[in-house]
C-alpha cells in the first residue's frame, strides 16, 4: 500500500534535527557556503524554512513518474524497471518521495551528489526506510559521471551551483541518457530579467524567510554566504537553453516566487 511521499524531515527523528542557526552570528567576509557537516546537520530544517514550494515538488515527483516511467530498463535480475536519476540528491528527498509511493521492483533509483556529507546520511536514511528497493547512493561530481539509460531525471536545485560554463554540457547528457518518452525535472532559484520585478520578487523572498524565523542577521549572512557560489539564471534563460540541447517541449509547470519547477520532454 501506497503512503505520502516523505521528505528528509520526516524521516529522521525529530530529537537530530538541527535547528538551522548557520547564520546566526557573524561570519567572515569571504567565507563561502558549502554542503558540510554543519549544513546537513540542520539541512532539513534549512530547506522546510527557505525554499518556499519545496513540499510540493516532491509530492509530485510520483505523479510525474507514474505518468511517463513507462519500463524501458532492465535491472540486473532482468526485472523491467522505471530508471530515474536524483542528480544533487542532498538527503535524498526526491528519492524518498519516489520510493513511497511505489513498489520496490517497479524503480531503480541512482542518487548522486558531490557531497560525502550528505551522501553518508542519504545512504543512512534510504537505506532504513527503503531496504527492499532498489536505491544506490553515488558520491560523485555529475559533471563527471556516465548516465545509463533512464525514464527519468531530477534535478532538484542543483544546477544553480554549476559554473554557468558547464550547465549545458550536463543537460546534453541528460538529454541523450533519456529515453523516449522520458522526462527532466528541472527545479531551481531564478531572477527576474525586469529589475523592478526581480526586486519585489527578492524582498517577498526574504518577507518568506522571515515569517519562518529567520533574522536579518541570518539573511544577510547566508545571501553574502552564497554570493559566486549560487548563480541563478532567468526562467527565459533555462527555456532557452532546453531548447538548444534538443527538448522540444518544455513548460514552467511550478513557480512560487522566484522559485520554478521545468518538465523538459524527450
Amino acid at each position: 500500500m501506497s503512503h505520502s511521499p516523505l521528505s528528509p524531515e520526516s524521516t529522521i527523528q525529530h530529537d537530530t534535527v538541527k535547528h538551522d542557526t548557520l547564520f546566526t552570528t557573524p561570519l567572515d567576509k569571504a567565507a563561502r557556503f558549502s554542503f558540510d557537516e554543519q549544513v546537513v546537520a540542520c539541512f532539513p530544517d534549512m530547506i522546510r524554512r527557505s525554499v518556499p514550494g519545496y513540499g510540493q515538488v516532491l509530492a509530485m515527483l510520483p505523479i510525474f513518474a507514474r505518468r511517463h516511467g513507462k519500463y524501458r530498463q532492465q535491472s540486473e535480475s532482468g526485472q523491467r524497471v522505471s530508471r530515474v536519476y536524483d542528480l544533487g540528491c542532498s538527503l535524498g528527498g526526491a528519492s524518498m518521495a519516489l520510493a513511497g509511493e511505489f513498489a520496490s521492483h517497479d524503480l531503480q533509483i541512482k542518487a548522486v551528489d558531490i557531497s560525502p556529507a550528505m551522501t553518508i546520511e542519504a545512504r543512512t536514511v534510504l537505506s532504513d526506510n527503503y531496504p527492499e528497493h532498489d536505491i544506490e547512493v553515488i558520491t560523485a561530481d555529475i559533471r563527471d559521471i556516465e548516465l545509463e539509460p533512464c525514464d527519468m531525471v531530477i534535478l532538484n536545485l542543483t544546477l544553480q551551483f554549476l559554473p554557468a560554463a558547464d550547465r549545458v554540457a550536463v543537460l546534453s547528457k541528460i538529454y541523450a541518457a533519456l529515453s523516449e518518452g522520458g522526462i527532466l525535472v528541472l527545479t531551481e532559484k531564478t531572477h527576474a530579467f525586469d529589475e523592478q520585478y526581480d526586486a519585489w520578487l527578492v524582498e517577498r523572498y526574504y518577507d518568506f524567510k522571515r515569517a519562518n524565523g529567520y533574522t536579518e542577521m541570518e539573511i544577510s549572512g547566508k545571501r553574502n554566504a552564497l554570493e559566486n557560489v549560487l548563480i541563478t539564471d532567468t526562467l527565459d534563460e533555462h527555456h532557452a537553453r532546453l531548447s538548444k540541447i534538443g527538448f522540444e517541449r518544455h513548460l514552467t509547470w511550478f513557480q512560487f516566487l522566484n522559485f520554478v519547477s521545468i518538465v523538459a520532454f524527450k
